[in-house]
Formats: structure tokens, sequence, C-alpha cells
């Protein structure tokens, strides 16, 4: 396999950020009430991702070391500007579901840690790769997350008004669409993970 898939990959499995590098826990926690949500949130962080990416690897060698983390931040802040106006514009219900969680983008381990670990070190297409995959792996968790969380506290799935589960519950659990539900769905989800993890090095593989 090429180097460029294996970096995708990485961001979906090993590097996954919630499950794998344990980042961006706060949006992961607090906008996975719905799938609708989770998918929001999911393409806001992947367009400043990608965007931080690119511009910071076609930057790299003309921004100074000693002010490197404030003019990451001033990136990131650019492309989160372009996500909250568009959101605000053309997707109101989205926007007003998110709050504050948007903006709180900026400040987003998982965009920060690989415009510093990787677009820093690395050219704008393998930069490109990096951020497409943790994109797809952060996607891919809160999603995971959310469908979960929905399904179990309403009783149902709704996608941008399409239905697309629905189980009939006498008494759904409510509890999951609030903060501790979120709590204990990504401890089993990572509980689960861990465990398969282990056992895999337990084998050797």
């Amino acid at each position: 396999m090429s180097k460029a898939f294996n970096e995708f990959i990485r961001g979906i499995t090993k590097d996954n950020p919630t499950f794998g590098l344990v980042l961006g826990l706060c949006p992961a926690l607090a906008v996975t009430t719905s799938v609708d949500n989770a998918i929001g949130m999911s393409a806001g962080t992947a367009f400043v991702l990608v965007g931080a990416n690119l511009m910071v690897s076609a930057l790299r060698n003309y921004i100074p070391s000693t002010v490197r983390l404030p003019i990451f931040i001033l990136i990131i802040a650019t492309f989160v500007s372009i996500v909250d106006m568009v959101m605000e514009a053309y997707t109101p219900p989205l926007y007003a579901a998110l709050g504050v969680f948007i903006p709180l983008i900026v400040v987003n381990c998982i965009i920060i840690g690989r415009a510093e670990a990787y677009a820093n070190k690395n050219n704008m297409f393998y930069s490109l790769i990096d951020a497409l995959g943790i994109s797809a792996g952060f996607l891919l968790a809160l999603v995971t997350i959310g469908g979960i969380r929905e399904l179990l506290g309403t009783g149902q799935i709704v996608v941008f008004g399409q239905m697309i589960v629905s189980i009939p519950m006498m008494s759904p659990a409510s509890y999951m669409i609030l903060p501790p539900g979120a709590f204990l769905t990504i401890g089993i989800l990572m509980a689960i993970i861990n465990h398969r993890r282990a056992k895999k090095l337990a084998r050797g593989e």
C-alpha cells in the first residue's frame, strides 16, 4: 500500500482523534446528542483542518519558529470564521444547535496538534491526506457516538429530516442525550476498542 493510503487509514484507526489520540473530547461530549449535530460539527472541523493543514504546510518554511503557534491559531481562526458565517447563513437550525462549539474549533487540540505535529513538517499533499484521514476518523467517531445516543435517547435516528431508524420503545432512555449519556457512551466505546487492541498486542499483531 502507498504511503498516502497508509496515512489516510491511520487517521481513521490508530490516530483516530477521539478513540486513538483522545483529542477533541469537548465536542464529542457536548454536541453528539444527534447524528445531525455530529455530522455538522465533523464537517465544520474537517473544513478547518484541511484548510489549516494546507496553509501551514505551504507557509512552513516562512513562519519563524518563535511565533509559529500564534500564526497557526490565526490561520485556524480565519477558517473557523468562514465556517461560522456559512453555517449561520445557510443552516440556521444546525448553527443554533452547535452554538458556542463552532468558534471553539479555533482551540480544538486536533487541529492545532496536526498543524504542529504534521503539516509543519510535511508537504501539502501529505498534509492534505493527513487532514482527510483525521477528518474521516473524527466523523466516524462523532456519528457513532451521536447515533447511539440519539437511538437510545429517543428511539429513532433522524438525519436532516429523514427517518433512518425507528425502534418502538416504551420508555426511551432520555438521559442518553444528556451529559451523563455522553460520558457513558464514550467510556463504553473506548473500553471495547482498548480491549480489542490489548488482545491484538497479546497475539503479537
